[in-house]
């Protein structure tokens, strides 16, 4: 019972500003896992459109989506390949921080950079998104391939999409919800990460996990019917495999801070079996 009493109590102390908050910052966080499912769907469109099947379907599509789909969504591609390219270096070198996790008033002109990213990425996704629903844009619809990877491939790629999204949470949205709620940055809490990994969880279940891999197939699809590979093919097979580095980057650095620790233990066990048998020497 007293773990259940000490949730109750934690739950309890929770104010309306801080459930705000939470909410807030968990929803602003998915904006990049659901980049990643905008632009798979707007490859498979693109592909379609290239085909013979759907030459003149496209006058069937929104306007919104029509728009994004026509236009080279360059924008959306540096956003993304930007944060997941410092995520990268973060993993590698852990020196890429857009502010330190301590009480000090919010910094403005890395405050503004970040609004303008967060409300860049907020029309893009949101519009496509939507202008995609209304298309009829998802998994049950002819834009899957039915190229499923392996078990161990999707859980590295997972990795690597939750570790981007937190350091996009780190770097732009917390600094925008710290300024805009408390007026200072605040250290991140446990409550926050959990709440931002149930959401990117709850979104790769329900639909990124089918979809996302669009991204990679579409460039191999695209060879083999001969088709002309763009840009945007190109990029967002490069994403792909990117989180898929910083997953393996992610793996690998849990693996040996778990054999650090093993031999630090191992260390102190040896030291102390070492002292014992001189401090009965002594003795004698």
């Amino acid at each position: 019972m007293g773990w259940q009493q000490k949730a109750k109590q934690l739950f309890l102390s929770v104010s309306p500003r801080e459930i705000f908050y939470l909410l807030t910052l968990t929803l602003l966080s998915l904006l990049l896992p659901l980049s990643f499912l905008l632009l798979a769907r707007l490859s498979g469109a693109q592909y379609y459109l290239q085909s013979l099947t759907w030459d003149h379907s496209s006058e069937t599509f929104p306007y919104v989506f029509s728009f994004l789909l026509h236009m080279n969504p360059a924008v959306l591609y540096f956003l993304v390949s930007a944060v997941s390219v410092a995520t990268l270096i973060h993993g590698l070198t852990g020196k890429i921080t857009l502010l330190d996790e301590s009480q000090f008033p919010v910094l403005q002109p890395r405050l503004y950079t970040a609004w303008i990213l967060l409300c860049t990425l907020q029309v893009f996704v949101g519009l496509g998104i939507e202008g995609s629903i209304a298309a009829g844009i998802t998994d049950d619809s002819d834009l899957t391939f039915g190229v499923e990877r392996n078990f161990l491939s999707r859980v590295i790629f997972l990795l690597g999409l939750h570790e981007t999204m937190q350091n996009w949470s780190r770097m732009v949205v917390k600094p925008v919800m710290d300024d805009t709620v408390f007026g200072v940055a605040r250290k991140e809490r446990w409550l926050e990460r959990v709440a931002i990994a149930a959401g990117l969880g709850s979104l790769w279940w329900w639909k990124l996990r089918e979809e996302v891999e669009t991204l990679v197939v579409m460039a191999e699809a695209k060879k083999e019917q001969l088709m002309d590979v763009g840009i945007g093919d190109f990029v967002g097979w490069w994403l792909y495999y990117l989180t898929v580095t910083i997953g393996m980057v992610r793996i690998i650095k849990g693996l040996l801070w778990i054999a650090m620790i093993a031999l630090s233990r191992r260390r102190q066990t040896t030291g102390i079996s070492a002292v014992e048998p001189s401090g009965n020497d002594d003795k004698v």
